[in-house]
């Protein structure tokens, strides 16, 4: 009987759902454009800066979240307008979002590095 209990117990376990751990926003991402940009803590956020291309050195957004999904401001610096922004992470893979009063949007994949 001890030993049906513990061969069902094992089948529940196995075949119980397997929740992965989200995956950090934090390093360092390719750009639509090719840049580099370096996604870092800053204070209780995350912040975008700029490691290589025209504009190296410049941080051009700040994000808040946690797990998978990340909202805050992000800048274009070509013409140096911020934008509400988000992030999604999924594997190597970040889609940042840019919206202007939340209807005209454009979005980008970031490759991680």
């Amino acid at each position: 009987m001890f030993r049906k209990a513990m061969l069902a117990a094992g089948l529940v376990l196995a075949l119980a759902p397997v929740s992965q751990a989200a995956e950090p926003i934090e390093g360092s991402w390719k750009t639509a454009s090719g840049e580099t940009a370096v996604i870092a803590p800053c204070g209780k956020s995350f912040c975008v800066t700029l490691k290589t291309g025209k504009f190296a050195g410049r941080q051009i957004g700040r994000m808040d979240g946690k797990g998978n999904d990340y909202t805050g401001e992000i800048t274009d610096p070509e013409n140096d307008k911020t934008y509400a922004g988000s992030g999604a992470v999924t594997g190597n893979a970040l889609k940042m979002k840019g919206c202007v009063l939340a209807v005209f949007c454009k979005a980008q994949t970031w490759t991680r590095l």
